[in-house]
């Protein structure tokens, strides 16, 4: 469902957003130049998925010398972000922001009607160097490449030993 709310901003939405807030539910919200994007909370099997991925990439991240973010990251301005569910990140990490200006390598689990595909140009304009999609109704992963400006598949990461077949393989899809 889309819904688009003109401004001035209703007092009701004013109240919703700081419930969220409060809450903790706004944690995976995005900014796209400035238009509001209210995610839900993932559900378990996404919050699943994610841990293993977690899991999956850390120590392949770490002998690459990167950092894996598990939890929501920003990618962006305070104006204008995007929050994959996980990332590998180039040290140092500034720990004083949630968001940052790029990562290495962006990771998306695909939900039913979520927004994956159409946050590749804004990586891209990023300088994302890889993006993970993990699609677990095709139980399937793709790993794209920014090459020229754009994503291309890859078979095999240059940021990590791995590659795509190989994770796939190793994940426990539900």
């Amino acid at each position: 469902m889309t819904t688009l709310i003109r401004d001035p901003e209703p007092v009701e939405l004013a109240r919703l957003r700081e419930r969220r807030r409060r809450l903790g539910l706004d944690r995976r919200d995005e900014l796209w130049e400035g238009v509001l994007h209210m995610n839900p909370p993932p559900a378990y099997g996404h919050q699943e998925l994610a841990q293993q991925l977690a899991v999956l990439l850390d120590a392949p991240a770490r002998a690459a010398g990167l950092r894996a973010i598990v939890q929501e990251v920003g990618i962006g301005t305070a104006e204008d972000y995007r929050v994959p569910d996980c990332a590998l990140l180039r040290p140092p990490v500034d720990g004083s922001t949630a968001l940052h200006r790029t990562v290495a390598l962006a990771i998306e689990i695909v939900s039913p009607d979520d927004e994956t595909w159409a946050k590749l140009p804004f990586y891209a304009a990023h300088g994302v160097e890889e993006l993970l999609i993990v699609d677990p109704q095709e139980r399937q992963v793709h790993w794209l490449s920014l090459q020229g400006g754009e994503y291309l598949a890859i078979r095999r990461s240059a940021l990590i030993e791995l590659g795509a077949d190989e994770l796939a393989g190793r994940i426990e899809w539900l």
